[in-house]
């Protein structure tokens, strides 16, 4: 648009330039101008919106598996981003066996722990603020751990079926109870899971296989290197509240996704396990049998899914208590993830982020007459960070991806309703996802799928997203 109004103004005068750029600059400056509802242009709405109708029409948003579906080999493939992912079984140093998923695309590797959160039950605030501190050792471990590209805290609540506690009712039974004791027991077990919930923590973390001076890394060197590192990791997650963190077998993770693609399949999972039985599931057999993306949910083998993101962060102090009626279980959302993307941020590049954001912060106040709290308090977060950055601390950003689950399309206005209505004691914007609704959820997903590396975009642009 520059070089058209100085032409004009060299050949036609001051005025026919003012014009073009009236003419011009107006419609592009509206569609470049930031709304205030999700913090994106008029333009890159358009872009999705189109993206999205030209999906539908080519009928690319529908997935079909098994034998009657695209898939070649028959089987019940993993969609989408997750479709070239490749799943391995390996030994750590204290002999437990922990699955290992390859990205082949971005050259990823990802480990998954799994625990049971301990929750705030009988806990005084300063055991909890031991706790947050023992969480920020446990991040700060991430940022010196070589070749770790991102981290992923999923919680996800359920229904719980029973399951567990029935195995362990029965593996502490006596021989020969008192008839009385076991109808006491028996009792407890038909009773004590109905409106119970099921809260698990897992923790993805994705590493590159690095590079050596005259050549790469293969998988196998890689993975000998993280079994080395995840006995580490995993004692540090233990006073963080998070319960006893451990790795996530292949069988395991499988079961995990097959329930996430299908949530009937729950009942099957805790059926065969109670009972030892070996449920066959390969990670080639997980994905959904059909799966279609809309603009604004996702339906997967009967029940529909709705991901929203995080558009804009908490502006003020962040306690330890930000996040509990959005984690919280709710009787309205049968299946609710919330995911939190903690991405490692290279020393030269955290310099530059932060005198950003100083530099961001100084202008939004300078262009103020009267300088709001807000403004005021934003320059003096973003002066201290780089204060902290400068003095040898690292820096992780983050972002977050909530996914509520229903049953059926029926489901999914109370399952929105009791999302959206939790999110804003959280203090940070939601953003519903549009027309990307399937890669959504496969990134909330405790895989390790970060979607910036998947962009065919430079690695400056990949930076700031």
């Amino acid at each position: 648009m520059i070089p058209l109004v100085g032409l004009t103004m060299m050949f036609f005068g001051l005025l026919a330039g003012l014009a073009v750029m009236a003419a011009v600059g107006g419609p592009i400056g509206a569609l470049l101008i930031p709304n205030r509802t999700d913090g994106r242009t008029r333009a890159q709405n358009l872009t999705i919106k189109a993206a999205g109708t030209v999906a539908r029409r080519n009928a690319s948003n529908r997935y079909r598996s098994g034998p009657l579906g695209a898939v070649p080999s028959g089987g019940h493939a993993l969609p989408g981003v997750l479709a070239a992912s490749v799943l391995s079984e390996a030994v750590d140093p204290v002999g437990r066996r922990f699955a290992v998923l390859c990205h082949p695309h971005v050259r990823h590797l990802t480990v998954v722990l799994e625990s049971e959160p301990e929750g705030r039950e009988n806990i005084d605030q300063l055991q909890i603020d031991q706790k947050v501190a023992h969480y920020h050792e446990w991040l700060a471990k991430l940022t010196k751990t070589p070749g770790l590209v991102c981290a992923q805290v999923s919680v996800e609540t359920a229904p719980d079926s029973g399951g567990r506690l029935r195995r362990m009712l029965d593996e502490h039974r006596a021989p020969s109870p008192p008839v009385f004791t076991a109808a006491v027991v028996g009792e407890i077990a038909k009773r004590y899971p109905v409106g119970a919930a099921e809260v698990k923590a897992r923790i993805a973390l994705t590493f590159q296989m690095a590079d050596l001076a005259d050549r790469r890394l293969t998988a196998q060197e890689t993975v000998r290197q993280l079994a080395e590192r995840l006995p580490d990791l995993t004692v540090g997650l233990q006073n963080t509240g998070a319960g006893a963190a451990m790795p996530v077998s292949a069988r395991r993770l499988c079961q995990i996704i097959r329930v996430a693609y299908d949530p009937h399949a729950a009942t099957d999972v805790e059926l065969a396990a109670s009972a030892g039985v070996e449920d066959g599931w390969c990670w080639e057999d997980v994905g959904p049998a059909r799966a279609e993306a809309l603009s604004d949910r996702y339906r997967h083998d009967g029940a529909c899914a709705v991901t929203w993101e995080m558009s804009e962060a908490p502006r003020s102090a962040v306690q330890e208590q930000l996040l509990a009626d959005l984690l919280a279980p709710r009787d309205e959302v049968p299946r609710k993830r919330v995911t939190i993307l903690y991405r490692i941020v290279s020393p030269a590049a955290a310099a530059r982020m932060v005198e950003q954001d100083v530099d961001r912060a100084e202008l939004r106040v300078d262009l103020q007459k009267r300088p709001d709290a807000r403004s005021r308090r934003e320059v003096e977060a973003a002066r201290a960070i780089a204060e902290e950055e400068a003095a040898g601390s690292h820096l992780i950003s983050f972002g977050m991806l909530v996914t509520a689950t229903a049953l059926d399309d029926a489901g999914v206005p109370l399952a929105r309703a009791a999302v959206e209505n939790t999110a804003p004691a959280a203090r940070n914007n939601l953003r519903l996802v549009r027309n990307s609704q399937d890669s959504a959820f496969a990134a909330a997903l405790p895989l390790g799928v970060w979607l910036p590396h998947y962009l065919r975009v430079t690695e400056t642009m990949r930076e700031g997203m």
